[in-house]
């Protein structure tokens, strides 16, 4: 959507979907890739106070069966990283996260790895208690470069529906107008 300002077109800031926008059964690929750093591991690892030295000391790591010698990138960081992913299309306007269900870690990963997720939505419903939102549930899975499949969920997120207003027209007036272009 433009709206014409003079001569010019100003595209709002609007980002993210509406309850109407998701029909059951879709699938969305998110846009976006994370390749992990050695740095984005320790440091999540540290800032959670995690001390299971798989996810910081290689010499321990090396005889972990399952690391292959490596280590293994910290699972609450896989977990986020993957609904970081998912926002823009799943949750990018929601108002609460309702309930996460069958979290599962079905691949390590490792630093250097490149993170992508994708999402179906499989149900969606009024709610019943805000007459203004929708509940959306959506399976999510994160993949990595290889397309291996290293995490998966069952999330439902109350979204607002256009009619809420919420997520929409919030971007100040300038003081001084619009931007305009310059006379010759």
């Amino acid at each position: 959507m433009t709206t014409k300002t003079s001569d010019e077109f100003t595209h709002p800031a609007e980002l993210g979907r509406f309850f109407e926008d998701f029909s059951r059964g879709e699938t969305f690929q998110h846009p976006l890739g994370r390749t992990i750093s050695e740095a984005d591991s320790t440091w999540f690892t540290l800032l959670t106070g995690n001390t299971n030295q798989n996810h910081f000391n290689a010499h321990f790591a090396a005889s972990n069966p399952i690391s292959q010698g490596r280590v293994i990138v910290n699972s609450g960081f896989t977990v986020a990283v993957v609904l970081g992913l998912s926002v823009l299309d799943m949750s990018q306007n929601a108002v609460a996260n309702l309930g996460w269900t069958d979290i599962r870690l079905t691949h390590p990963v490792f630093v250097g790895d490149t993170i992508y997720a994708e999402s179906l939505c499989t149900d969606l419903r009024a709610s019943r208690s805000r007459p203004d939102m929708g509940i959306v549930t959506m399976k999510t899975r994160g993949l990595n470069q290889d397309g291996a499949e290293i995490v998966s969920w069952v999330r439902s997120v109350m979204v607002p529906k256009r009619s809420s207003g919420i997520a929409q027209n919030y971007f100040p007036q300038a003081v001084d107008g619009p931007l305009r272009m310059e006379s010759p």
